[in-house]
């Protein structure tokens, strides 16, 4: 491993996000800032052990933040102690506050990378606080979607009945929805957060479930980024490559599309998680990324 990782806490009042920094012994690239997804956490990104995406671009010369988004993972109070948060709050809240943070400590434009629902909060802040973009250098984002259009049994069983029904059930009775304890995911979430993900994943207008501020109009007068997604050939339902590509439609249009697929000459067909977690990514789309990084601030 060749980077040293800390914890360190963003306070934003009534709730402190922990932020996992990844140093390189020897800086010498951009700061990356790594938004995880749904039920999950910051770890999506990184080990104690240094695997994941985080770490492999901490050995490579980037300066790495991963957080945890408020009430899950390290950050204070966790969801479990009455914490709850709604989507717009880590829009117009969270999600600025980091990307000023990371700016701040290195006075350069910030590699904004994103796993799953991640990427579609990070594109709704950017289109809604045009100024944040220009401390973007790039955005790129993993198994990204807003709706879920694909129709399968999987998705009649995973979206339909646990996420659309019984997850807001659950949210109900116990305050938030206790994912980790039902085995549904890898982190607890916000019961607000997630009543207000369901209208987005069915097909509701890409506007803000508060205040109906409206992110698609806003995303085409948006000067972006370079943006590039991964989708997975395995991805069959959470981030369905088809949905990646609508979600690309609505927001940053000129966007680069890589499906990670070994009839597109990667090593594996990888799926949701394992796009970030397989150990063929490092000498894969890892090794892709960084050298387009690399190239990009040449």
């Amino acid at each position: 491993m060749k980077h040293q990782q800390s914890s360190h806490y963003l306070d934003l009042g009534s709730y402190q996000l922990h932020v996992r920094r990844l140093l390189p012994f020897q800086p010498a690239n951009a700061p990356a800032l790594m938004l995880h997804g749904a039920i999950e956490n910051g770890r999506i990104f990184y080990s104690a052990s240094g695997n994941g995406l985080g770490s492999y671009l901490a050995d490579n010369g980037f300066m790495v933040y991963c957080p945890d988004f408020a009430g899950r993972g390290l950050s204070k109070p966790h969801v479990s102690e009455g914490f709850t948060q709604s989507q717009q709050q880590m829009i117009t809240q969270d999600i600025p506050a980091l990307i000023n943070y990371v700016f701040a400590l290195h006075q350069q434009p910030v590699v904004l990378v994103a796993h799953s629902w991640g990427g579609v909060l990070a594109a709704a802040c950017l289109a809604r606080f045009p100024e944040l973009a220009a401390k973007v250098a790039v955005k790129v984002c993993f198994g990204s979607k807003r709706v879920i259009s694909v129709q399968s049994l999987e998705r009649k069983l995973k979206i339909d009945l646990v996420w659309n029904i019984i997850a807001p059930w659950l949210g109900r009775k116990y305050g938030y929805f206790p994912a980790r304890k039902w085995r549904m995911g890898n982190d607890d979430e916000p019961y607000q957060f997630l009543q207000d993900t369901v209208c987005w994943i069915k097909g509701d207008s890409y506007q803000d479930i508060s205040d109906h501020f409206d992110y698609a109009h806003a995303s085409k007068q948006l000067n972006w980024p370079p943006v590039w997604h991964f989708a997975a050939q395995n991805d069959r339902l959470l981030g369905h490559p088809d949905d990646v590509k609508a979600f690309i439609a609505e927001t940053s249009q000129q966007a680069r599309f890589t499906l990670l697929a070994k009839d597109a000459g990667y090593l594996q067909d990888y799926d949701h998680i394992s796009m970030l977690t397989h150990p063929n990514a490092v000498d894969d789309h890892f090794v892709e990324l960084r050298d387009w990084l690399l190239q990009l601030s040449q």
